[in-house]
């Protein structure tokens, strides 16, 4: 049974129309072709400024064509054309929103936010680009576009259909299955439009005389006829639409990211300034709906995530020239940059091209390369810096902002890392394996020496995330049993109960660490919700405890160092010598660092009401997310399936006229366009109520071997890492303490003595090896703290050098 959404745009598309006349509609070089009238409440509200003089049909007539051809095919050579090329207009922006399953709230606020976006770039005066071209009478929306681009018929939600169609960029009726038995590959759809539904949903118009007016937007909106992923929709919008319009910068948006204001002028404007660049991205921050969605502490620490990665870890990458994620949901190249090698690659990674690529394509990759294109945007980005001959560069733009909706569910957060955890992992490998690619890039010698610094410093950082299991269980449990070791302080009242405890609570760590690993390799996280709720409300527990013994340790490092005798050196060398004073160095460089940075670019809020949600949570990150991520490596959806709305879409015939092939189509009667438009606006603006979807399960795959292999391999090294540390002085030698111990008259056939053993000998020989072997852990423990300070704090130089850089360079703009 079709569900009522489905069943509902069926009717839709095959309802008979009353008092329908046809008339004849001849093919373009045997396409479907076909402009329509839009409804007159919307050509009607267009304001006269921009109707008067102009013989176009913009914004009277949608443009639809039924695109029967492979995206690297729709070429003006083949017959297939856009508007916007044949009004010979050059295009300086395409900014590009790719949709899947959105809800019409999501896909609204993107093209709303979308559309303010260019009213600002329209009407900004700091731009002498843009001023010059209204001076010169080229009107600056004629040279940006909108591509809306959804990833199949089936999985859209028609909600949003109903959107589009209320601002003119889309009708019910007039798609077609096929055209002369030739498959439609995409439904485009093309209208000038200067109306907008904003998330509310509220319809928004022009007013005569308000300067807040939206300008017309251009806007193409293809709809793919199957599903066939992300990557697909990319070579639509760079080898279709791209190729025609020839754009200079590409933006790309995923539904439901806010761009906030003036954001795509902001990565404009980076662009325009750098003739260098060749990507950028803005800061991406989770909505948190006025701080209402910070009591889920679940969005609270990916808040704090966000934040971070955009005042340490982008500035950092930004500064040394290569970003190594620019991420998809907001972003943008110069189209030229990426053109040859780069999308090349980048679009190995689409099933569509399998059997035309053959071996370079998914046929014949093996599941480590099939998760690198899980990010994708991780490739393109590498490809783009390492182009041959070329100097491109990739940058972190910090005024432009946008905000996206995070998960706020344990089992939706799992879902989503997995492919960001694969993906990110198998192309940071990539990265470096095909480091050397870079000496054939025409970047001068400085600009490599920085590349080289941070190839170890990715390097270093995927040692550290390979081994991070090991080295968070050898943190927690060294720290807990410090305290009551080094300092006597029991927290559960004595010696023995705390040792107790302690031993319980590394049990308690252990098995839920292990639950894990059964859940992911057996289970959904959707069907074990309950489960993971629990492992991370324990783990949180155990963090807590964790910080509490590190704080005791730090307070008492404080008062050991001021009791010293001596001078300030001297106390301060005492206070950075032992275990407790580096743990100190990297509690205090790692918050610190947060801190100062995050009051030096003006947004501190986080670490007040995010950062405690983050700690308790950051060994979830680990022991949760990346256990379920590497036993779920084999999981890769290439998969597509047909949908029950696509066939009940009518397919056209031609015949054969004078002058060529032509097909009978259904006259649009005006009254009756204007009935169904009320109607069609009347489900837009109506209030939306999320509704419970049930999920299918995933389709599995021949890759499970290459997983359990990487996995036993993940599982030995940190063991192995663990084992070590911990015994890092072997297997107890009592057997030879003891006889060190004995009297030399020892009679060791009947076990007898003359004289007494020397107990207290004994007992101080295997206390100095167990205090041996805790010195050597502890040793251990400081390389770990002294490299986790040391990698902050490469981060933090790379953080105040762009923002140095960025104060610095404000006078020195084209812009």
């Amino acid at each position: 049974t079709l569900p009522s959404a489905g069943a509902d745009f069926i009717r839709r598309q095959t309802m008979p129309r009353r008092a329908a006349t046809t008339r004849q509609v001849k093919l373009t070089q045997g396409h479907w072709i076909n402009e329509y009238p839009v409804p007159t409440p919307i050509s009607s509200v267009v304001e006269p400024k921009w109707t008067s003089g102009t013989k176009s049909r913009e914004f009277t007539h949608m443009r639809y064509t039924a695109a029967t051809c492979d995206p690297d095919d729709f070429t003006p050579e083949n017959g297939w054309n856009l508007r916007v090329s044949k009004y010979g207009r050059e295009t300086e922006l395409l900014i590009a929103v790719t949709s899947y399953n959105e809800d019409k709230i999501l896909y609204a606020r993107t093209l709303h936010n979308v559309m303010l976006n260019i009213r600002d770039i329209c009407n900004t005066k700091a731009s002498k680009y843009w001023r010059r071209s209204a001076e010169e009478g080229r009107p600056g929306w004629q040279r940006i576009v909108v591509a809306l681009i959804a990833d199949g018929i089936g999985p859209m939600d028609t909600n949003v259909l109903d959107v589009l169609a209320t601002i003119g960029c889309y009708q019910d009726g007039v798609l077609k299955k096929a055209v002369d038995e030739k498959s439609t590959v995409a439904h485009i759809f093309e209208y000038t439009t200067q109306l907008s539904v904003d998330a509310s949903p509220q319809l928004v118009q022009p007013h005569p005389g308000d300067p807040n007016n939206l300008v017309p937007v251009q806007i193409i909106f293809c709809l793919k006829q199957e599903n066939t992923k992300k990557i697909n929709s990319h070579r639509w919008l760079f080898n279709a639409i791209g190729r025609q319009l020839n754009p200079e910068i590409c933006v790309l948006l995923d539904a439901g990211t806010k761009p906030g204001h003036k954001a795509i002028y902001h990565l404009w404007e980076a662009f325009y300034n750098n003739p260098n660049l060749g990507g950028a991205c803005g800061e991406i921050h989770a909505m948190i709906r006025k701080g209402a969605k910070l009591l889920n502490p679940l969005v609270a620490a990916q808040n704090f995530e966000y934040k971070m990665s955009n005042i340490l870890d982008k500035p950092l990458e930004s500064s040394f020239g290569y970003v190594s994620v620019l991420p998809g949901a907001f972003s943008a190249y110069r189209f030229r940059a990426i053109q040859g090698r780069p999308l090349e690659q980048y679009f190995h990674g689409d099933h569509t091209m399998a059997d035309r690529l053959g071996k370079k394509g998914i046929h014949g990759m093996n599941i480590f390369t099939k998760n690198m294109f899980l990010a994708e945007d991780r490739i393109l980005c590498f490809e783009l810096v390492a182009k041959a001959g070329d100097k491109w560069v990739l940058s972190y733009v910090k005024p432009s902002k946008a905000e996206t909706d995070v998960p706020e569910e344990a089992a939706e957060l799992i879902s989503q890392r997995r492919r960001w955890l694969n993906g990110s992992f198998a192309a940071s490998v990539y990265a470096l394996i095909h480091f050397f690619r870079l000496y054939k890039s025409g970047h001068n010698p400085l600009r490599m020496f920085f590349f080289h610094i941070q190839g170890i410093y990715n390097f270093l950082n995927l040692i550290f995330s390979w081994f991070a299991l090991a080295n968070l269980w050898l943190t927690f449990s060294i720290i807990i049993n410090l305290v009551p070791d080094a300092t006597h302080i029991y927290l559960f009242g004595g010696e023995t109960v705390t040792h107790w405890i302690n031993l319980v609570l590394l049990w308690v760590y252990l098995a839920f660490l292990m639950l894990q690993f059964v859940l992911a390799l057996g289970n959904r996280p959707k069907g074990e919700r309950g489960l993971y709720l629990l492992t991370l409300s324990v783990y949180a527990i155990l963090s807590a405890y964790l910080i509490t013994c590190s704080l005791i340790l730090s307070i008492r490092a404080f008062q050991f160092a001021l009791n010293v005798d001596g001078d300030l050196g001297m106390k301060l060398k005492n206070l950075f010598s032992k275990t407790n004073g580096v743990l100190v160095a990297a509690l205090m460089s790692t918050v610190g660092i947060y801190l100062f940075a995050s009051i030096l670019y003006r947004d501190p809020w986080h670490m007040f009401h995010s950062f405690p949600q983050y700690l308790l949570l950051a060994p979830s990150f680990t022991n949760v997310l990346n256990v379920y991520a590497f036993c779920n490596l084999h999981d890769v959806s290439w998969g597509t399936k047909g949908s029950d709305k696509v066939e009940a879409l009518p397919a056209i015939t031609s015949s054969k006229e004078k002058g060529g092939a032509v097909v009978e189509d259904v006259q649009r009667n005006m009254a009756e366009l204007d009935e169904a438009f009320q109607q069609t606006v009347s489900r837009a603006v109506t209030p939306w109520k999320e509704a419970d979807g049930t999920d299918l399960p995933n389709p599995d795959d021949q890759n499970r071997t290459f997983r359990t292999r990487l996995v036993c391999f993940w599982l030995i090294s940190n063991a192995a890492l663990a084992i070590s540390i911990q015994t890092l002085n072997g297997l107890p030698e009592t057997r030879r303490l003891v006889e060190l111990c004995l009297p030399a008259d020892y009679n060791p056939i009947n076990g007898s003595a003359i004289v007494p053993v020397n107990a207290t000998c004994l007992t101080r020989a295997i206390n100095s090896q167990t205090q041996d072997l805790e010195d050597k852990q502890q040793y251990y423990f400081m390389y770990l703290l002294w490299g986790t300070f040391g990698l902050s704090a490469v981060r933090f130089v790379g953080c105040l050098y762009y923002w140095v850089t960025r104060q610095l360079g404000r006078c020195c703009r084209r812009n």
